[in-house]
């Protein structure tokens, strides 16, 4: 799945989905899609990638407590 950075437009190719859609994880595994070559695998901060759209990541990958306040009425 290919994602783009907030910080520096660049494309991120996601090596393992699931851990994406895990809300218990906070970083993902990536691959830099700049320049020619295949770049090596780097860590990055969920909070820091959208989709290519530039619409947000649901915030139920992202946000353990995003149901809490539906839990308090």
């Amino acid at each position: 799945m290919l994602l783009r950075r907030k910080s520096n437009k660049h494309m991120i190719s996601i090596t393992n989905v699931s851990e994406l859609m895990d809300l218990n994880f906070t970083n993902v595994e990536g691959k830099d899609q700049t320049g020619e070559e295949e770049q090596d695998s780097e860590t990055y901060l969920k909070s820091d990638l959208v989709f290519l759209s530039g619409e947000e990541l649901p915030r139920c990958w992202i946000d353990p407590h995003y149901r809490d306040q539906e839990l308090t009425h």
